[in-house]
């Protein structure tokens, strides 16, 4: 069996960005950039936001206010709070982006894949069937049909509902 490559080139944005620390603890403690950071979501040890750099739109994350790299150390309420935030966030892709499919998980550190090794988090990413296609493999390009500003403001109206309704406590 042959080794296989996966390339994203469009992430290498991404890697010209680099901020000093925890970019996930600059997030959580600048409320008043939320629009700026792609923030969907605060909520009492959580706190969802929109991959600025996607593997595909509408991918965010759920991260917890607690600087760890070790879901071990979670306090418990936290790890509840972050599997309820999953669960809800999956429902808002499938009702709101119309996600076919939703593609959650961890990279937990660095030797996983983990981009931020030093902060847990979440990732959700909603697919299509059929969302990849040639012009990826062979232009190095991923196309994406909807605006980035778009889906967020979509899923930020779906969350601050959620919030409404008392589904998500802050």
């Amino acid at each position: 069996m042959g080794f296989s490559h996966e390339f994203a080139p469009w992430r290498a944005e991404y890697f010209k960005h680099k901020v000093e620390g925890c970019a996930f603890c600059a997030i959580a403690e600048n409320a008043a950039k939320d629009d700026e950071n792609f923030v969907l979501f605060r909520a009492k040890s959580c706190f969802g936001v929109m991959n600025r750099y996607p593997y595909t739109l509408g991918e965010f994350m759920v991260i917890p206010y607690a600087h760890s790299d070790n879901i071990e150390e979670l306090p418990e309420a936290t790890w509840r709070e972050m599997s309820e935030l999953v669960r809800l966030g999956v429902r808002a892709l499938k009702e709101t982006l119309h996600a076919q499919g939703v593609n959650i998980g961890m990279n937990l550190g660095a030797a996983a894949g983990a981009g931020i090794a030093e902060h847990v988090h979440y990732h959700l990413v909603p697919r299509w069937a059929r969302d990849t296609n040639f012009i990826t493999t062979i232009a190095h390009t991923r196309v994406h049909g909807v605006p980035f500003a778009e889906q967020y403001a979509a899923l930020k109206a779906r969350f601050d509902e959620e919030i409404k309704k008392g589904n998500i406590q802050i």
